[in-house]
């Protein structure tokens, strides 16, 4: 692993969005100029790692998070264990209180999306370009 990259396994627990934002603060923190992509990094950790908690992963299965980032773009990865669940945008109500998570990925990212994950699960991910 190269010291502009990051893996961790997380828990399924609604703790593990903190310590993914930990580690993408520990890491941009440690390249040049890393501290551009913080901010919407941050969000959109937050946004895939939730929903890998909450929609991805079954009891007692962990979540791999792997961050890389370089002088152009910082890639976030969360794979998770239930690959016939994909992500979708949504349209939510304003009543709604689900939905938006992926609608903020999709503006604070240049590209994102989801790829089967062998031998199962899936990996949902995005690219931030500064």
């Amino acid at each position: 692993m190269s010291r502009n990259s990051s893996t961790i396994w997380l828990p399924r627990s609604r703790r593990s969005p903190a310590i993914a934002r930990q580690r993408v603060s520990a890491l941009l923190s440690s390249v040049p100029d890393g501290r551009r992509f913080l901010d919407s990094g941050l969000v959109v950790t937050t946004e895939l790692v939730t929903n890998a908690v909450l929609y991805g992963t079954p009891m007692g299965r962990l979540i791999y998070f792997a961050i890389d980032v370089d002088s152009t773009r910082l890639r976030i990865e969360v794979h998770d264990a239930l690959g016939d669940r994909k992500p979708l945008l949504s349209a939510p109500g304003l009543d709604g209180e689900t939905g938006r998570g992926l609608r903020l990925v999709d503006s604070l990212t240049k590209r994102w999306g989801c790829c089967p994950r062998r031998p199962v699960g899936k990996i949902v991910w995005g690219e931030v370009i500064a």
